[in-house]
């Protein structure tokens, strides 16, 4: 499963709407991909659209679609999103991560 805080829901939900996308029907997929300065790179788009491979989630009022491949890397992240003064962006806390880079967007197990 991977969760979504509070913070994150609601960025979520105000960006969802503003490219178009129904929250409560649409989808954000979260992803893995080889890249990044760790070795594993995170993805985070939305979707109108099921894969046959997905898992679904709903965690704070966001549907969540993860291909089954990702999710071995995802399960039990939550997905936060930071607005501080050093930088603003959804935050992975993903405890499968063994190293993660300076910038968050990319992890290692």
């Amino acid at each position: 499963m991977i969760k979504v805080s509070d913070t994150a829901s609601k960025k979520i939900i105000d960006m969802m709407k503003d490219d178009g996308f129904i929250p409560s029907q649409d989808y954000v997929r979260v992803g893995v991909k080889s890249g990044g300065c760790s070795g594993l790179s995170y993805e985070l788009k939305f979707d109108k659209e099921l894969g046959e491979n997905d898992k679904v989630f709903e965690d704070n009022h966001v549907k969540i679609a993860v291909e089954k491949k990702s999710f071995l890397y995802l399960a039990g992240t939550i997905l936060e999103f930071s607005g501080g003064l050093n930088g603003k962006g959804f935050v992975f806390n993903n405890p499968n991560a063994s190293r993660t880079c300076g910038c968050g967007e990319s992890f290692s197990l």
